[in-house]
């Protein structure tokens, strides 16, 4: 790698205002056009680099304000934002959860189990009731892909994904963006090495999309039970596709070589139960990340992991917590991320909200 860690800030701005979803006096793009607003966060094909651009911009103010000994700003205050977790998670909805509150929000948590559905209330009762309730912003993870999208519909709040099922997990995509351009710079002609369980995770797919439409080169491999039965090792698809680019490489060695960044992806043993793998040895011999792997990608190439990573089955301990690791580092910018979506979707009045914002 030629770049070093000295061009982390190259091109940034460190204002916290974004262009995503601040209506007539927001920024405008590079190209001198305005940015449409928007109501809700539901997955990244249908931003623009722009607007990408916009959200990483106004995240490394956050940053700034994340770091502060007083860790406070007025910014959502008198907002209410709900998170919405009918998965176990503990990164994403801590995160949110800070976000929020860092920006002055009062943040409530609803988990399922402590939520009207355990008792058979519809998913879409819940969000009427919800709604009634006049809050600001929604922050939901769903085991049904295409969820957010559902609860979207029936609610004036801003709705964020959080994960829906195989589908999406934006504001992770967003982060893992965020820090390769802290320290990679311009990400346009990077190569991103995408390695594990591509059929199952909403973070390839979302990695996938905000990867390219940044401009960087996107390599994948995994097992042939774990790709989509249409990928084919070998093969770089086409626009129909809509990974009009992605390279399916035909060995990990292939995709890992001259990266710039190499992200394993979480295997989960249910893959195993399944049928999927024989047996999660095989699957780290074959495909895991250690450290004669991440050596033949660029000198000083990022580790990352979307995390919770199983050490010694998807990557090694070693690399896990070696100096190319960015893992722990991708946990603090997802604070500051979410805080820039937050304020983004959440910052402008009830009254502009209803003006005719377009969804996510």
């Amino acid at each position: 790698m030629t770049e070093s860690k000295t061009v982390r800030n190259a091109g940034s701005r460190t204002e916290t205002g974004s262009s995503f979803g601040r209506g007539k006096n927001s920024d405008s793009n590079q190209a001198g056009l305005m940015i449409e607003p928007r109501q809700h966060l539901l997955d990244l094909d249908d931003l623009s680099a722009a607007e990408i651009t916009g959200l990483l911009n106004s995240a490394e103010g956050m940053l700034e304000i994340a770091g502060r000994d007083v860790r406070k700003s007025p910014a959502l205050r008198g907002k209410t934002i709900i998170t919405m977790f009918f998965e176990n998670s503990t990164r994403t909805r801590v995160s949110f959860e800070q976000a929020g509150k860092i920006l002055g929000a009062d943040v409530i948590n609803v988990t399922a189990s402590a939520s009207s559905t355990s008792k058979g209330e519809s998913l879409l009762n819940t969000v009427k009731t919800l709604q009634a309730m006049q809050i600001d912003g929604l922050v939901v993870r769903h085991p049904h892909s295409g969820a957010p999208y559902f609860i979207a519909k029936h609610t004036d709040a801003s709705v964020v994904n959080a994960g829906d099922g195989t589908h999406a997990h934006p504001t992770q995509a967003l982060l893992d963006l965020f820090t390769a351009r802290r320290h990679l710079g311009d990400l346009a002609g990077k190569k991103i090495a995408i390695v594990g369980d591509v059929l199952y995770s909403r973070v390839a797919r979302s990695d996938i999309i905000a990867f390219q439409k940044m401009g960087a080169e996107v390599v994948i491999s995994c097992p042939n039970t774990l790709l989509p039965d249409e990928w084919k090792p070998g093969s770089i698809h086409g626009d129909e596709t809509g990974f009009g680019g992605l390279t399916v490489a035909k060995s990990v060695d292939e995709a890992v070589e001259d990266a710039d960044v190499v992200m394993p992806l979480r295997i989960q043993q249910e893959r195993q139960d399944a049928g999927h793998l024989p047996s999660l040895r095989e699957y780290s011999n074959r495909w895991g990340i250690n450290a004669a792997r991440l050596s033949t990608a660029r000198d000083g190439a990022l580790l990352m992991h979307p995390g919770p990573m199983n050490e010694g089955v998807e990557v090694s301990s070693e690399v896990a917590h070696g100096a190319q690791s960015v893992v722990e580092e991708q946990v603090r910018n997802g604070v500051a991320v979410r805080m820039a979506v937050l304020y983004a979707l959440c910052a402008p009045s009830r009254s502009s909200r209803n003006g005719g914002r377009n969804g996510g």
